[in-house]
């Protein structure tokens, strides 16, 4: 349809011409916002009825009706009288906006920011400088007190942050720190929490010769950040300042001396290994290994190559190379939930082809990374081999005495670690003896995994002020070998640290959705799928509150669990009750003691006694953990209490 729509500032609409068009009274406004609001999906009267009144005329149906009809004449002028309109149609009892995705600046503003993080500099900027100049003011300033727009009034706030600092970004690797200086100096007294803005400002700064005025301003965040906010500074401010007053080399890198090096390595190699050659089969499976713990676009192309270069290494018809080629991807893996299951089974189904081809104790070594493999990639499913092919794995390890292939072997065995709840303090073993080996070793990727699994664990044991040293030691490691998907376990951490420490829940609920915004852009779609509709539904179970649905959450994987308290939620007690009866088992990941707490939770509700019983029984292993906490990602409080509700209920 030829018109626009915005929401980024006061709800508005444009003709084809760009002249807005006369929307009436704001009660017409907010009926639009409460459409556009719903992203195409049709809103039943009462939720527009509940939208326009806290108190409601005596005919607010019919009202509605006059509403819509005016904005249907508003919007479609030279629709003929008594032809259905296209785009404002009627759906059932509702009403839907038929907007097309691409007429809605919010929607056009987002695909901006989704895509610069995929482009080079140059294009990204010009990227975010046009979708932050579709904003004229908060978003949806003409509902801006009403609680149905909260969320997306959030949501998308956090965006532009998030596009103003990734311009930021991208002016500095332009080699433009004065402008990004300017840009970015209002805009940290605006938004002193947010740590990047005061990172990218300093080294700015630095970068423009200005060395003192960067140290000023990262004292000004400490400052802010502990008077204000009551927070100590992230690991990334201690160590900017650090590296400022040592005037770091890397601070300053001459980027295109980098550049050229690169170019020149590649096109050597290129001249000298031959084409076809089992030699670049290996040199590609390295270079992916480094590719995937870039993040984003990277790992996904890790993984994508990943399995090319497999089919590649089998079409040769040597076992031993394929098995090389399977084995050297030894990239961590710290998430218990794979990313793409149909890749996972395809790689596990070939690494054993190579096992059962390697029959020579000669090839324990590769036997040992194969096994590693199959554990690693089995993750977070029921029925396999992969707790086997974990023990296999570790235990040819330590008879090699080969540190690298003992670090790989004991990731297997934590992915394999979540077949029952309760098992926290097995994982922070794990995890220690990762960063003991590790460490020793020199295997940099492998000691930040061991952080994060301490991390995790420590979590979900209580012990906040140890998960603090090893998220703070985690990040300190990745800045300095540039591991960037580091932060986004970390920063998830600290808002589920402050689920765990009495922080109100509106403010823990921004924490989550700024740890969220991270992921639309790390490649994880097996961690990024359905994981904030989870977070803050176990925040208001947390807390005893009212469930609030969002029509537009993506629960993923997770709808099972959550199914039942959104249908709670909306009063329908009988279709939550069939609804737990369907219960299926808990998948054996890092989110098992959650799920069961939620489906403790709700069965308790509808009475159902059978799933109260299984709750129970497995949940009682954790009975001193945090609810989820072991994720690093969420948590619903102790497990105990859980346990205390069950087991009252089935008392009486």
């Amino acid at each position: 349809m030829p018109v626009e729509f915005g929401v980024l500032g006061p709800v508005t609409a444009w003709d084809t011409s760009g002249e807005s068009i006369r929307l009436k009274g704001p009660r017409h406004r907010s009926l639009l916002a409460r459409l556009l609001i719903a992203h195409g999906r049709a809103v039943p009267l009462g939720s527009m009825v509940d939208a326009l009144w806290a108190d409601p005329p005596a005919d607010p149906v019919g009202t509605i009706r006059t509403f819509v009809a005016d904005l249907r004449r508003a919007l479609e002028p030279n629709r003929t009288p008594r032809t259905p309109s296209r785009l404002l149609v009627t759906v059932g009892s509702g009403y839907q906006l038929k907007a097309e995705p691409s007429a809605v600046d919010a929607d056009r503003f987002e695909r901006a920011v989704l895509a610069a993080g995929k482009l080079a500099p140059d294009p990204a900027y010009a990227c975010l400088d046009a979708a932050l100049s579709y904003w004229r003011g908060p978003a949806y300033a003409d509902v801006a007190e009403e609680p149905w727009a909260r969320n997306e009034r959030i949501r998308l706030g956090e965006m532009r942050l998030l596009a103003v600092e990734l311009r930021g970004q991208a002016l500095l690797d332009l080699g433009r720190p004065a402008q990004a200086a300017a840009d970015l100096d209002g805009y940290v007294d605006d938004h002193p929490w947010r740590e990047r803005g005061w990172l990218l400002l300093a080294l700015a700064l630095y970068r423009a010769g200005r060395q003192a005025e960067a140290l000023d301003v990262l004292r000004r965040a400490r400052t802010r950040l502990a008077d204000e906010l009551g927070l100590d500074p992230g690991i990334g401010i201690q160590q900017l300042e650090a590296d400022i007053l040592r005037q770091a080399d890397h601070l300053s890198a001459d980027l295109a001396a980098t550049d050229q090096v690169w170019t020149t390595a590649a096109a050597i190699y290129g001249r000298t290994v031959p084409a076809g050659t089992r030699a670049r089969l290996r040199a590609t499976v390295d270079l992916l290994r480094n590719l995937a713990v870039t993040g984003g676009s990277g790992l996904e192309s890790a993984r994508t190559q990943r399995s090319a270069t497999v089919r590649a290494a089998e079409e040769v018809g040597d076992p031993v190379l394929t098995a090389r080629v399977i084995g050297a991807y030894d990239v961590p893996a710290v998430w218990s939930r794979s990313d793409d299951p149909a890749q996972a089974a395809e790689l596990v189904s070939a690494a054993r082809q190579a096992l059962g081809a390697l029959r020579s104790a000669d090839h324990d070594t590769l036997r040992a990374r194969l096994s590693a493999t199959i554990a690693v990639e089995s993750r977070g499913l029921f029925g396999t081999s992969g707790p086997d092919a974990a023990r296999v794995a570790e235990a040819l390890a330590r008879r090699l005495d080969d540190p690298a292939v003992l670090a790989f072997a004991l990731n297997g065995r934590f992915l394999q670690s979540f077949h029952r709840t309760g098992l926290a303090a097995e994982r922070d073993a794990l995890g220690a003896e990762l960063i003991e080996i590790s460490s020793r070793h020199g295997l940099v990727t492998h000691e930040l995994l061991g952080r994060l699994v301490r991390m995790q664990a420590s979590a979900a044991l209580g012990d906040l002020d140890e998960a603090d040293r090893q998220a703070a030691a985690a990040d300190h490691l990745a800045a300095e070998y540039e591991s960037p998907l580091v932060a986004v376990f970390t920063q998830w951490y600290r808002a589920t640290r402050l689920a765990m420490t009495g922080t109100p829940p509106a403010d823990v609920a921004l924490a989550y959705r700024a740890a969220a915004a991270r992921l639309d852009d790390a490649g994880m779609p097996g961690l990024r799928h359905g994981l904030l509709p989870l977070a803050l539904l176990g925040l208001q179970i947390q807390h005893s509150l009212p469930v609030v649905v969002d029509p537009a959450a993506d629960w993923g994987p997770y709808l099972p669990w959550a199914r039942p308290h959104l249908l709670l939620a909306d009063g329908r007690i009988q279709e939550a009750a069939a609804a737990v009866e369907d219960l299926p088992e808990p998948p054996p990941d890092h989110l098992v003691e959650a799920l069961w707490c939620l489906a403790g939770t709700a069965a308790v509700t509808v009475q159902n006694r059978d799933t109260m019983r299984r709750a129970l029984n497995a949940l009682r292993p954790a009975a001193d953990e945090q609810a989820g906490a072991g994720s690093g990602m969420l948590t619903l409080g102790p497990v105990a209490r859980y346990l205390a509700e069950l087991e009252r209920a089935l008392a009486e």
